[in-house]
């Protein structure tokens, strides 16, 4: 089954100054860049606990300065489910009041909806009883609404062109993995003529690798044809696909080792080993595991923290 939610939240994180530029421009163009932005994961964590909403998306919480000097704080709620949710519009309005109430923010609500619905697009929540009324109202992009214009997608520079065509790619190829492939490589070529940084490609072919999951045969064959245009093309950026590849294949196999040996107090590792770059430490990582008795056991691996 694809995974639509790790792949948008890594790039959450990754390009969130770009993710406004691209969806909500208006937005971007009143913020202070140069004074950086701050996540609030922790934040949102404790509203979303408290909220007790049921299914958990990929949400983002951040602390921007506008370009008046005024600090403000931005909820952006990326919805990524494939289906209608009646209760969407309350959601977004209880996390918004949430956070409000607790810490007495001004707070402004953003949604994306990346559902295969074209005529579902809730921007509203509100009632009205005997004269009270409540209304609460925010931007909502919808990505199906950019399927009509891949071409501009495919030339586009801000990073999250390639990021909604490979998500539009990846639903519209749900039951043709061939089709899928085609495209898989196609997006890939297309990340060498964007004038982006290596580290830029080398995030995004990982978003697209992530979320364009193919069967096992044809995903040989789609590492074949990278590794061909690479050295055909002789770019520097992606200097090692098999290297990527056996990166991510160690990964998942620590964060299974993890979880199926110490549950879910073994996954609270993964995100420190996640960062970790050199394969030789991932191998060592995964070895300690199958003989650890404790999930502190595996620690020294990387951190050099004694047992």
């Amino acid at each position: 089954m694809t995974d639509y939610d790790s792949p948008w939240k890594e790039a959450l994180d990754r390009y969130f100054e770009l993710f406004l530029a691209f969806f909500f421009p208006h937005a971007h163009a009143e913020i202070d860049w140069l004074r950086g932005h701050e996540a609030l994961d922790k934040e949102l964590q404790q509203v979303v606990r408290e909220a007790d909403l049921g299914r958990r998306v990929v949400d983002k919480l951040v602390r921007v300065w506008l370009r008046d000097g005024e600090e403000k704080w931005v909820l952006v709620h990326v919805e990524v489910q494939g289906q209608e949710e009646a209760d969407f519009g309350r959601r977004m309005y209880v996390y918004n009041y949430r956070l409000f109430d607790r810490y007495n923010r001004t707070v402004v609500s953003l949604a994306v909806l990346s559902d295969e619905r074209a005529g579902w697009r809730p921007d509203r929540f509100g009632y009205s009883l005997w004269g009270c009324t409540v209304g609460f109202q925010f931007p909502v992009v919808k990505l199906l609404d950019y399927a009509a214009d891949e071409a501009a997608l495919e030339v586009n520079a801000n990073p999250f062109a390639a990021v909604v065509l490979a998500h539009l790619k990846t639903q519209q190829t749900r039951h043709d993995a061939e089709t899928r492939r085609a495209w898989k490589l196609r997006l890939v070529r297309g990340l060498y003529g964007r004038g982006w940084s290596a580290p830029d490609v080398r995030n995004l072919f990982r978003f697209i690798d992530w979320m364009m999951d193919l069967p096992e045969k044809l995903d040989e064959q789609f590492w074949r044809e990278v590794h061909e245009y690479e050295e055909e093309k002789r770019m520097p950026y992606i200097t090692s696909v098999e290297r990527i590849g056996i990166k991510k294949g160690l990964q998942e196999g620590i964060q299974l080792a993890l979880e199926l040996k110490f549950g879910a107090e073994g996954l609270k590792l993964l995100p420190e080993i996640l960062e970790l770059a050199e394969l030789d430490v991932l191998r060592a990582v995964l070895q300690a595991i199958k003989t650890a008795t404790t999930r502190d056991q595996v620690w020294p691996v990387w951190s050099g923290r004694p047992n």
